[in-house]
């Protein structure tokens, strides 16, 4: 992947590569030559071949992750993204079962990774703007400041390494369960292959956090395709509007919670979104009616939900212009060398159009869960990987993907898919977003239950919120019970976390 970098860096090394807003931005070639830097510095510290490199830095010094996730690799050694937001149990977690030698982090993230490190640590990065040994007070391993491991010998580097050797673990955020770790090879990491250095300048606004699949794969799809990303450290969709205005880019992502915020700005309807010819919306699934609202906004753009997962690696798909409206629902065909099928419970492929769990098959590529066997042979069955998805494939191969199987109710022996109840409610003038759960109910066995958020200064009841349902559901699909909350619970990538809505209504009194 970072050969590609040294690359852009021999040919365009004066281009700007990566702009965070409001902050600043890096060329290829300070990109590249301070990673070479870094990493030699690392070397010197006592990394192992293989050791893991923690980053663990807040999203305003992404042009500092962006180096020392290079670094890590030109060092030969593996990294390990980590979410800034993380308790301190999280913290020790991942770099537990990780392993990891090395942390590049800053603030008050130094001192948690210090500690949580339980003294494994050969060297200490402070990759913030202030006093390192202050920030850590006094840490055992060698605290090493920014300037220090980047102003060292700037020319080509690369420690040995092969295709098969462990480039990232990527901590899943999950929405269940404690996070696992990916293991992603050289051999799999990338987007896109092998191409030739390009440039054509035009933008590509992001705002996943970088620790995320989404975020590491905006690290080289962009240059590969000979863009420069524009990175919103913090997603406003105010300042998200004003950047696309401003920089006028080709291409931008958002997750879905980001693509409801925008439609639901003031300035939505008179902004200037016409350079856009790309509009992917990943992470989770998009209510036709929002992916209808920037269609209509973006007419001459590819506007497309995707779908993705982290343990699928490369394994994506691909919606043509013009397919998306024509196919509410449909994330896309898949993108070869990649394979899906939908499954019944017993594991046999169904026909088109029917409901089932979704599989994929990624020949020479799979994944699998870092130090963990048993969690891999349960992902991954006879070479599918079970994604835990539910969805259908209509008769031209276009995937939708109706919900996760863990998210169907069964209320009365009528299955509910509790995506199709969302993306009906979430089309009430007054709901900002809701999500839909099941809770136990003595004779049906569960009922449909939904958390609702309210639009700023919107009034509704549970009374109005039913009969709007009524109106587009079979009636065993629509909530009889609606709980108003301030917000929803999400993980780092915008979805939200279900269970937490199930806790409480465990805790509610009967």
């Amino acid at each position: 992947m970072d050969e590609h970098l040294a690359r852009m860096a021999e040919q365009f090394g004066d281009r700007t590569a990566f702009e965070v807003v409001d902050v600043g931005s890096l060329t290829f070639a300070e990109w590249d030559g301070a990673a070479n830097a870094m990493a030699r510095r690392l070397l010197d510290a006592g990394l192992e071949p293989g050791g893991r490199v923690g980053i663990h830095l807040r999203p305003e010094l992404a042009l500092r992750w962006l180096v020392s996730y290079s670094a890590a690799h030109r060092a030969g050694g593996v990294a390990v993204p980590m979410n800034p937001r993380l308790a301190p149990a999280e913290v020790a977690h991942v770099l537990a079962h990780s392993g990891a030698t090395v942390v590049v982090a800053d603030g008050d993230l130094l001192q948690s990774d210090l500690q949580a490190a339980d003294g494994r640590l050969v060297a200490l990065v402070d990759a913030g703007t202030g006093d390192a040994a202050t920030a850590a007070g006094g840490a055992a391993p060698p605290l090493l400041g920014w300037a220090e491991v980047t102003a060292g010998d700037r020319s080509p580097f690369q420690a040995p390494r092969q295709s098969d050797d462990l480039a990232d673990i990527l901590y899943t955020s999950g929405t269940t369960g404690r996070p696992k770790g990916v293991a992603v090879r050289h051999s799999n990491g990338s987007m896109i292959g092998a191409v030739e250095p390009n440039w054509s300048g035009d933008g590509w606004v992001h705002a996943s956090p970088l620790f995320t699949f989404a975020g590491i794969a905006l690290v080289y799809t962009p240059m590969k395709l000979g863009m420069q990303v524009i990175y919103q450290p913090r997603f406003e969709a105010e300042r998200w509007l004003r950047v696309v205005e401003e920089q006028h880019p080709r291409a931008v992502f958002l997750v879905p919670a980001m693509a409801h915020l925008l439609i639901d700005h003031p300035r939505f309807a008179d902004a200037d979104l016409s350079s856009v010819q790309m509009c992917s919306v990943g992470s989770a699934p998009l209510a036709p009616y929002v992916l209808e609202r920037l269609q209509d906004k973006m007419p001459d753009a590819l506007v497309s939900n995707n779908y993705g997962m982290t343990e699928a690696g490369s394994a994506y798909c691909i919606m043509p212009k013009g397919e998306a409206v024509k196919r509410p629902g449909s994330v896309g065909q898949i993108a070869p060398p990649a394979v899906v099928r939908i499954v019944d419970s017993e594991g046999r492929p169904l026909p088109p159009d029917e409901v089932g769990e979704v599989r994929l098959q990624m020949p020479g590529r799979q994944r699998e869960y870092f130090e963990d066997p048993e969690a891999t042979a349960e992902i991954w069955r006879d070479g599918w990987l079970v994604t835990g998805d539910l969805g259908k494939l209509d008769a031209d191969g276009y995937l939708y993907i109706v919900g996760r199987s863990k998210d169907v109710i069964i209320r009365g022996g009528n299955n509910v898919h509790a995506t199709d109840v969302e993306h009906v409610l979430v089309q009430h003038d007054a709901i900002k977003e809701v999500a839909v759960v099941g809770a136990p109910h003595p004779v049906l066995g569960e009922d449909v239950v939904a958390f609702v958020v309210l639009q700023p200064g919107a009034e509704a009841d549970a009374e109005s919120l039913r009969a709007f349902g009524l109106q587009q559901l079979a009636d065993y699909k629509v909530p009889r019970q609606f709980i108003f909350v301030d917000e929803l619970p999400r993980n780092a990538t915008g979805k939200v976390v279900k269970p937490e809505l199930r806790a409480r209504l465990d805790s509610m009194p009967a």
